[in-house]
C-alpha cells in the first residue's frame, strides 16, 4: 500500500479519533485536525508521538494551506445537544467548512471525503432508506442547522465535482457508537448507558416504539476507508450503517440487562422532528464495496460499557 499523506478534519473527535488510529496503523503520515469543540486531546493521545501522526489545532471555518493527498472531512458537532448549543456555528462548519476543504482539495489535487448523515433523510417516508430517497426535512426547525448544512455540503461537493472534476466521496453515517463517545452528547446509547450505570432513571423520549439501528464504530471505519480506496466512479452518495432495527424500549431493556442496572423507564415527550424511523439501505455499499457490518449491538455494546466505566 502506498504511504499517503491524509487530513483529517475533526480528527479528535469520536469518530475521527478512530479513523486517524486506523489510518496510522495502516502506515499513512496523518495530520489530525481539530478545533476541541466537542473533540479532546485524550481521543488522540495514543497516537501523540507516533511519527506518522501529527496534530493540530485549527478551524475548518478558517482556509487552511498543506500539502496532503487525502481530506477526511469530519468536522462538525454531530450529536443534537452539541449542534443545538451554536446553531449558526454548526451551519457555518458544514458549509464554510466544506467550502474550505474543496478549495484546498482543488488547490492540492486531493481526493476529498465528506462526512454526511443519515439526517439529510429528516422524518422519512420512505423505509429503509435507501440514497435516491430525498428525505422529508424541516428546514426551520431546530435540527435544521445539522440536517441542511449536511444537504448544503453534499450540494458543494458534487458542483466541485462537476465544475471542476474533482475525486469526491461522500457517505451518509447512520446512528454510530462505540468507545469514545462523551457521556454529555445526548446521544441514546451514551444516555442509556451511563444513566444505567449510575442507577439513574432511563429517560425514554416518547413511547418507545421509535426505532434506530446502531452501527459499531469499527464497522464504520472500515466502510469509510474502502469507500476513499473504491475506483473513482464510486462517488456515493453512499449509506454506512448497520442495517439490523430495534425500538428504542429494546434497546433500554438491553442495555439495562447488561449493565445489571437498578434503572427504571422514565417516559417524556418525544422531540420536535425527531424521526420516527431510520434504517439505511445498505445495497449500494454490499454492491460497490462489499461492505455489510459485522458486529452485533450486544457484541459493540460491552464494548461500549466497558469504556464509559473508565470515564464516569
Amino acid at each position: 500500500m502506498a504511504r499517503k499523506r491524509i487530513l483529517v478534519t475533526g480528527g479528535a473527535g469520536f469518530l475521527g479519533s478512530h479513523l486517524c488510529e486506523r489510518l496510522v496503523d495502516d502506515g499513512h503520515d496523518v495530520i489530525c485536525l481539530d478545533n476541541y469543540f466537542t473533540g479532546s486531546k485524550d481521543n488522540v493521545a495514543a497516537l501523540v508521538g507516533r511519527t506518522n501522526f501529527e496534530l493540530m489545532r485549527h478551524d475548518v471555518t478558517f482556509p487552511l494551506y498543506v500539502e496532503v493527498d487525502e481530506i477526511y472531512n469530519l468536522a462538525c458537532p454531530a450529536s443534537p445537544v452539541h449542534y443545538q448549543y451554536d446553531p449558526v456555528q454548526t451551519t457555518k462548519t458544514s458549509v464554510h467548512g466544506a467550502i474550505n476543504m474543496l478549495g484546498l482539495a482543488k488547490r492540492t489535487g486531493a481526493k476529498i471525503f465528506q462526512a454526511s448523515t443519515s439526517e439529510v433523510y429528516g422524518d422519512p417516508e420512505v423505509h429503509p432508506q435507501p440514497e435516491s430517497y430525498r428525505g422529508n426535512v424541516n428546514p426551520l426547525g431546530p435540527r435544521a442547522c445539522y440536517d441542511e448544512g449536511k444537504r448544503c455540503a453534499e450540494t458543494l461537493f458534487f458542483d466541485y465535482y462537476r465544475q471542476f472534476k474533482m475525486n469526491i466521496r461522500i457517505a451518509r453515517f447512520f446512528n454510530t457508537y462505540g468507545p469514545r463517545m462523551r457521556p454529555d452528547d445526548g446521544r441514546v446509547i451514551s444516555n442509556f448507558i451511563v444513566q444505567a450505570l449510575r442507577n439513574e432513571p432511563i429517560t425514554l423520549y416518547g413511547d418507545g416504539s421509535q426505532t434506530r439501528s446502531f452501527c459499531f464504530v469499527d464497522d464504520l471505519i472500515d466502510g469509510i476507508v474502502k469507500l476513499m480506496d473504491a475506483t473513482d466512479d464510486v462517488t456515493g452518495p453512499m449509506n454506512l450503517g448497520n442495517p439490523t432495527e430495534f425500538t428504542i424500549a429494546q434497546l433500554a431493556d438491553l442495555v439495562v440487562k447488561m449493565t445489571g442496572a437498578k434503572s427504571k423507564i422514565e417516559f417524556r415527550p418525544l422531540p420536535q422532528d425527531d424521526p420516527m424511523q431510520r434504517c439505511p439501505d445498505i445495497s449500494f455499499a454490499k454492491r460497490a464495496l462489499g461492505w455489510e457490518p459485522t458486529i452485533p449491538l450486544a457484541k459493540g455494546l460491552e464494548a461500549t460499557i466497558a469504556y464509559f466505566k473508565t470515564v464516569i
